[in-house]
């Protein structure tokens, strides 16, 4: 009886995403495809009310108009609409669903609530590749010929890759979840550190674009580009859904899940790959996004009351999508006329539902 109760503490204690696997055996009344549907009828509704939210003011029966391809007053609304309003909300879905999913796969491997896309330093990786490009330059988007959109695009993506793939090496040598977790975080400290020393080096216009960059926007990506951005993330959330079931098994553990005949060692690395593509591609066309896959994970699981990841993968990632479109209405809403960056409306989210996380673990 000791044994058991002693055992039953332990569990509540942990704090980690599986217990809700452990303690619930029946899904929530909002458990289910039920809840997808209800989100993806969210996300449209979002999709549809972004495009006659910005800074230009065009009238709702315009923009209605734009979209049932009729004739408008002045054919810059119809550039706005198409060509930058429509872009940016849907790169916010792709960049919400895909930080979401990272967060989800590393806070079940690692059996960490408080992990991230930026623990491995991979979100650090693609600051400091840009940092390099930017800071060294000394100049702005503008400034120089050379220096350009492909240009912080390809440094942002190139250091995320590398760290991914140095995160990568060491988990060949490294069994410990516990310590792979913490070689990422020193990872991390040692990017930003690097950082730290290029902008102390740099010139003012250097400095201005660098933090300009890393306050996050859903803007920079045009219609043209956005294929460049959603080819990797689809590929990245199909793979992700395919390690369902070691994801589950990885809940109880990884000597349940070997018992079960899944290398977990293979799929630790599968998760790193995936985690290391999509964070890279969000970053390298939104900037280093604070909180949404931190937090979103936890709010689909206190919607669905359950931990098991064939339906709570598919509802974080449309959580993530819902998540980033109301912080990208929220830019537009409290701007007053200009647009605030994301990184300064995604804490208001993230940050309640992380002390509330940590609140009830303790």
């Amino acid at each position: 009886m000791t044994s058991s109760r002693t055992t039953a503490e332990k569990g509540k204690s942990t704090g980690h995403p599986g217990d809700g696997l452990r303690q619930k055996s029946q899904p929530s009344l909002w458990a289910g495809w039920g809840s997808c549907v209800l989100l993806l009828l969210v996300i449209c509704g979002l999709l549809i009310l972004s495009l006659f939210v910005g800074t230009v003011h065009i009238p709702a029966s315009e923009v209605w108009s734009i979209l049932s391809g009729a004739d408008v007053e002045k054919s810059s609304w119809r550039f706005i609409v198409l060509e930058t309003r429509l872009p940016a909300a849907l790169t916010a879905v792709l960049c919400g669903a895909s930080l979401a999913a990272c967060g989800l796969m590393l806070q079940t491997a690692f059996r960490n609530p408080l992990a991230g896309p930026s623990v491995f330093g991979i979100t650090h990786g693609a600051s400091l590749g840009v940092a390099l490009v930017m800071l060294l330059s000394g100049g702005t988007l503008a400034a120089t010929q050379w220096f350009s959109f492909p240009a912080v695009l390809a440094s942002a993506f190139a250091g995320a890759i590398a760290v991914t793939a140095l995160i990568l090496g060491f988990s060949l040598l490294v069994r410990s979840n516990v310590m792979l977790l913490i070689i990422g975080i020193m990872i991390g400290y040692l990017s930003s550190a690097v950082v730290a020393l290029l902008n102390f080096a740099a010139n003012e216009e250097g400095v201005r674009s660098y933090m300009m960059w890393g306050l996050g926007t859903f803007g920079n990506v045009s219609l043209s580009q956005l294929p460049l951005f959603a080819i990797p993330v689809l590929l990245g959330l199909v793979g992700s859904c395919l390690l369902i079931k070691p994801l589950n098994a990885l809940l109880l553990g990884d000597r349940y899940a070997q018992s079960l005949g899944i290398d977990v060692r293979r799929v630790r690395s599968c998760l790193l790959l995936l985690t290391g593509l999509l964070c890279a591609a969000a970053t390298a066309f939104c900037g280093p996004i604070a909180f949404i896959g931190l937090a979103v994970p936890h709010i689909a699981r206190i919607i669905l009351g359950t931990a098991n990841h064939r339906q709570l993968l598919p509802a974080t990632i449309l959580t993530g999508a819902v998540v980033a479109l109301v912080c990208h209405l929220s830019t537009h809403v409290f701007g007053g006329g200009q647009i605030v960056p994301v990184n300064a409306v995604t804490p208001l989210i993230g940050a309640p539902v992380v002390i509330y996380v940590v609140l009830k673990k303790t």
